[in-house]
């Protein structure tokens, strides 16, 4: 194993079906998967994580809010656009 200033080896053997996103570029209208679910990001503020770093605390549309760290790679999706019809 490397020393602690290496750079760390990639974690992921398979590329994912989805893009990501770092959680600290995360803006309102992004649609996240978080929880087994898609949700909607309505609104996003940065605060300190537990351990001092930084975190983004992320609030949904859908309700409630979820914090995470701000390196971590979150998965997106394309919002759904509106259909032909609905209001």
């Amino acid at each position: 194993m490397g020393g602690p200033f290496e750079p760390h080896p990639p974690r992921r053997r398979q590329r994912l079906s989805h893009p990501t996103k770092r959680a600290v570029l995360v803006s309102e209208g992004d649609v996240i998967g978080y929880e087994g679910e898609w949700r909607t990001v309505e609104a996003t503020f940065t605060a300190r994580g537990p351990m001092g770093g930084l975190a983004v605390v992320v609030t949904w549309k859908e309700g409630g809010t979820a914090r995470f760290p701000a390196g971590d790679e979150l998965l997106l999706r394309q919002p759904e656009l509106p259909t032909a019809g609905t209001t």
